[in-house]
C-alpha cells in the first residue's frame, strides 16, 4: 500500500480554485500458457502524483513519475501556475464550479499482491486438466491476469479518499476444427473483482465451466451459417450488456453529448421499449456489490448511481462537475483517470440494463424462426448509436427450440432504434467485467444485462 503522500498539503490549495491532488500506484501481471508452455509471464508497476486546479472555467494539470509529497507539492504549484496562465489568456469567466457534499471515507482494506508463482500453480493444473479431458483440440491457452488502482485522493472541496480496486480473471480459449477444416474458436473470461488468491483458491472450481465451454465448442464444429437480415434474435446477457456499455452508454456521456451524440436532443424522449431500462450502477446493484465498485470519482465527487433510462425514455447523462454544471444536472462520480498521469474524463463504471420478467425458456419457447447469441468476441459503436458486434457463439432458434450451433457472425443496427422493437427481457443479470473501454484512455468497467428479444440484423455466409 502507498504511503500517505496527500493529506500533508491540506493547507497548499490557492483560495477560490477547485483543487484535486491525487497519488496512484498501478500494477498488473499477466502469465500466458499456449499448448502447456508459457509463452508470456510480464508484471508492470507504475506510481507517481497528479494535481488539477480549475480557476475561472480551465483547468491546469502537471504530474510526476515519483509518489512523494515533495513531488505532490511540486505538480500542485505546476498545476496552479498553468490554470493561472490559461484563465489570464482564454478568460472564459465561468467562475467557481458549484458547491458539492464534502467529506472523508475510510480508507480500504490492503489486498495480496501475491508473486507470479501462485498464478502459474493454479492455471497449470487448469491447462493439463484440459489438456487430458480433451486430447483431441487443436490448440487451448489458459491466461492467469490481474491489475489494480490503488489512489489517494485529496480535494480542496469534494471527498478525500484512499481506495484499491483490484480484478482478477482467468481466460481459456479452445480451438478445434470442423470435417471442412475451417478452424472454430470459442473463449471464455471467469473473474471480477478482489486479488487473485481470494478469488481462485482451487483449479476444480473451473473445471465444470471448461466442460461447458469444450461442449459449446464441439457444437460449433458442426455449425451453420446464419441467415443474413433481419431476424428475431434473444441476445444473452453479455450481448445486452456490451449494447448498454458501447452503443448506448457513450451516447450519453455528456462530453460526447457536447460534442454531437445522437442522444443529445432525445433527452426526456422515448428512446426505446418501455420494458428496457439503464443505469449505471456506482458499487451496489440490485442488492448486489457491483463487479467494479466504484464510491468515489477523480474530482472528489462522491459516487452515487446514474439513471440513464426508465422505462424506455431518457432520463439524463454522465457528467463531470463540468458538465453537470451545463446541463444543470447532479455529478454521480463519473471522472475517472486510469493513470497516475492521465487527467479526468467521464467513464462509465457498471453500466447494465434492468432484468424483466419473462424466463429465458418462454423467451426461446416465443421464438418460431430466429437465433439465440451467447458469446461476443469484438465490437464496435460510435456516438450516432450505430454499431456492430462479433457473435463469437449462438444457436438457431426453430419452432421455439434450440437448434444448431451457428458459426462466427456479426449484428449490426442503430441502438436507440433496435431497443424500441424489445418486447421480452429476463429476469437474470449477466455481468462482465474483464475488459477495458478505450475511450482516450483504457479504464477498466463493468457491463450486464438480461436476456432482450428483439429485431436485430445478423451477417451470413
Amino acid at each position: 500500500m502507498l504511503p500517505d503522500i496527500v493529506s500533508s498539503l491540506r493547507g497548499s490549495f490557492a483560495p477560490g480554485t477547485h483543487s484535486e491532488l491525487r497519488a496512484q500506484r498501478s500494477l498488473s501481471r499477466r502469465l500466458t500458457l499456449l499448448g502447456g508452455n508459457l509463452v508470456r509471464n510480464a508484471r508492470t508497476d507504475s506510481q507517481g502524483v497528479s494535481a488539477r486546479v480549475y480557476r475561472d472555467g480551465v483547468y491546469g494539470f502537471a504530474s510526476a513519475a515519483e509518489a512523494s509529497p515533495q513531488s505532490a507539492r511540486e505538480a500542485l504549484a505546476a498545476a496552479s501556475g498553468n490554470a493561472r496562465f490559461l484563465a489570464d489568456r482564454v478568460n472564459p469567466g465561468k467562475g467557481p464550479l458549484p458547491a458539492i457534499a464534502e467529506g472523508s471515507l475510510p480508507r480500504q482494506e490492503d489486498f495480496s499482491d501475491i508473486p507470479q508463482k501462485q498464478y502459474l500453480d493454479f492455471i497449470t493444473p487448469l491447462d493439463e486438466y484440459i489438456k487430458g479431458k480433451y486430447p483431441d483440440l487443436k490448440s487451448r491457452t489458459v491466461v492467469a491476469y490481474a491489475d489494480s488502482m490503488e489512489k489517494q485522493l485529496l480535494t480542496s472541496d469534494g471527498y478525500a479518499a484512499h481506495t484499491l480496486a483490484p480484478r482478477s480473471y482467468v481466460y481459456v480459449f479452445l480451438n478445434s476444427e470442423t470435417a471442412s477444416g475451417m478452424p472454430v474458436e470459442i473463449f471464455k473470461s471467469f473473474g471480477g473483482s478482489g486479488s487473485f488468491d481470494t478469488r481462485f483458491m482451487d483449479p476444480s472450481i473451473l473445471y465444470g465451466e471448461v466442460d461447458r465451454l469444450y461442449e459449446h465448442l464441439m457444437r460449433k464444429r458442426e455449425g451453420v451459417y446464419a441467415n443474413a437480415g433481419l431476424a428475431t434474435c434473444i441476445l444473452s446477457g453479455e450481448l445486452s450488456g456490451i449494447l448498454a456499455h458501447e452503443a448506448v452508454g457513450h451516447t450519453v456521456e455528456a462530453d460526447l453529448v457536447l460534442g454531437g451524440s445522437v442522444a443529445g436532443p432525445m433527452l426526456n424522449q422515448t428512446v426505446a421499449s418501455p420494458l428496457v431500462s439503464m443505469t449505471d450502477f456506482a458499487h451496489t446493484a440490485f442488492g448486489e456489490e457491483a463487479p467494479l465498485p466504484v464510491f468515489v470519482d477523480d474530482e472528489g465527487v462522491l459516487a452515487e448511481d446514474a439513471e440513464l433510462i426508465r422505462n424506455g425514455r431518457l432520463e439524463g447523462y454522465m457528467l463531470s462537475r463540468e458538465t453537470g454544471r451545463h446541463f444543470s444536472m447532479k455529478p454521480r462520480g463519473n471522472a475517472r483517470a486510469f493513470a497516475f498521469n492521465d487527467e479526468p474524463l467521464i467513464r462509465m463504471r457498471n453500466t447494465a440494463i434492468s432484468p424483466g420478467p419473462h424466463k429465458l425458456e418462454e423467451m426461446i419457447a416465443s421464438v418460431e424462426d430466429g437465433y439465440y447469441l451467447l458469446y461476443t468476441n469484438n465490437g464496435q459503436a460510435d456516438t450516432t448509436g450505430e454499431f456492430m458486434f462479433g457473435v463469437s457463439m449462438g444457436y438457431e432458434i426453430k419452432n421455439g427450440e434450440l437448434g444448431k450451433a451457428i458459426f462466427d457472425t456479426t449484428i449490426s443496427g442503430v441502438a436507440f432504434q433496435m431497443l424500441k422493437t424489445v418486447d421480452m427481457v429476463s429476469d437474470k443479470l449477466i455481468w462482465t467485467s474483464s475488459g477495458f473501454c478505450g475511450k482516450k484512455q483504457p479504464m477498466p468497467v463493468g457491463c450486464g444485462g438480461p436476456d432482450l428479444r428483439c429485431q436485430v440484423m445478423i451477417g451470413g455466409k
